[in-house]
C-alpha cells in the first residue's frame, strides 16, 4: 500500500468511527505503530484529523463548543448555587480537579484561600485562583481552545497521567440516564475521561437543563460518578429514577 493510500484509509476509518487508536490502525494497515504515529502527525498538520492521546479523532463531526462568554451567563444563578454547594466538599490540603466549565470557575471565584492543590485545564480557573496565596495551581497545558478558554489535546491528557487527586469536579453537556454522560466535543470528552481516571471521588456539576440530553461524545457512565450536584429545578422524575439507580444526588436549593 502506498503512503497516500494509507493516509486516505486512516482518514476514512477515523471519520467513520469518530476516533481510532494507534494500535487499531497499525493492525488494519499492517504497519508499525511508530509509522502510524508519523502518519497521524502529518494528517493533523494537514488539518484532516486531530491527534488524541493514543490515537486520533475525526474533525468531520466535531461539534463547536459554546463560547465561554455565552456559557458564563446561561443559567448563571443555578450554576452559582451548584458551585456554592460543591465548595462544601472541599477540605484543607485536598488535591482537586476543576475542569473548564463555568460552574468550576464559579467555584474558583468563591473558594476560600486555604491550603489546596488545584489541577485544572481552564485558563479562567487558573487566573481566578492566582490571587489566592495558599492554593497551589497546576495547569495541564496543551492546545488552547479559544471558545472555551481551556487546554485540550494529547499534551493535556498526558500531563494528567502524572497526578492523582482526591476529588474531581466536572461538568458536562448532557446527562442521559440510559446512555451516560456526554460532551459536545470529543477533545473535551477525552480530557474529562482522563480526569475521572485519576480521581478517588468524582462529583458531577450539572444544572437541571443537562438531564435527558445526549450530546455528541460520551465520556462516562453514571456508575463512574460518585455524586451529582444539581439545582432545585430538576424534574422530579429524574430524581426518582436516579434514586432507583442508586446514584447519589444533592440538590442545591435557592
Amino acid at each position: 500500500m502506498l503512503v497516500i493510500e494509507r493516509h486516505e484509509m486512516i482518514v476514512r476509518l477515523v471519520n467513520e468511527k469518530g476516533s481510532m487508536r494507534v494500535s487499531e490502525l497499525s493492525e488494519i494497515c499492517n504497519v508499525t505503530e511508530e509509522t502510524i504515529r508519523r502518519d497521524l502527525d502529518r494528517l493533523e498538520q494537514a488539518g484532516r484529523l486531530l491527534r488524541s492521546h493514543g490515537g486520533a479523532v475525526s474533525v468531520a463531526e466535531q461539534q463547536p463548543e459554546d463560547p465561554y462568554m455565552e456559557r458564563e451567563i446561561t443559567r448563571m444563578e443555578e450554576k452559582k448555587r451548584i458551585a456554592q454547594e460543591a465548595i462544601k466538599y472541599i477540605e484543607p490540603r485536598d488535591r482537586i480537579i476543576l475542569d473548564a466549565s463555568t460552574t468550576a470557575w464559579y467555584m474558583a471565584s468563591i473558594l476560600p484561600d486555604i491550603p489546596l492543590t488545584v489541577l485544572t485545564n481552564s485558563l479562567k480557573v487558573a487566573m481566578e485562583l492566582s490571587t489566592k496565596e495558599k492554593i497551589e495551581v497546576i495547569s495541564t497545558g496543551g492546545i488552547m481552545s479559544a471558545r472555551s478558554l481551556s487546554f485540550v489535546g494529547p499534551s493535556a491528557e498526558r500531563s494528567l497521567d502524572a497526578y492523582h487527586v482526591n476529588k474531581a469536579f466536572l461538568s458536562c453537556k448532557g446527562v442521559h440516564l440510559g446512555r451516560g454522560i456526554s460532551e459536545s466535543n470529543e477533545m473535551q470528552a477525552l480530557v474529562k475521561r482522563k480526569m475521572i481516571s485519576i480521581a478517588d471521588r468524582v462529583l458531577l456539576l450539572a444544572d437541571h437543563s443537562k438531564f435527558g440530553v445526549q450530546a455528541f461524545t460520551y465520556f462516562a457512565e453514571l456508575s463512574q460518578i460518585d455524586e451529582i450536584i444539581t439545582d432545585d429545578k430538576i424534574d422530579p422524575q429524574y430524581v426518582q429514577q436516579l434514586e432507583e439507580m442508586a446514584v447519589k444526588l444533592t440538590v442545591a436549593l435557592a
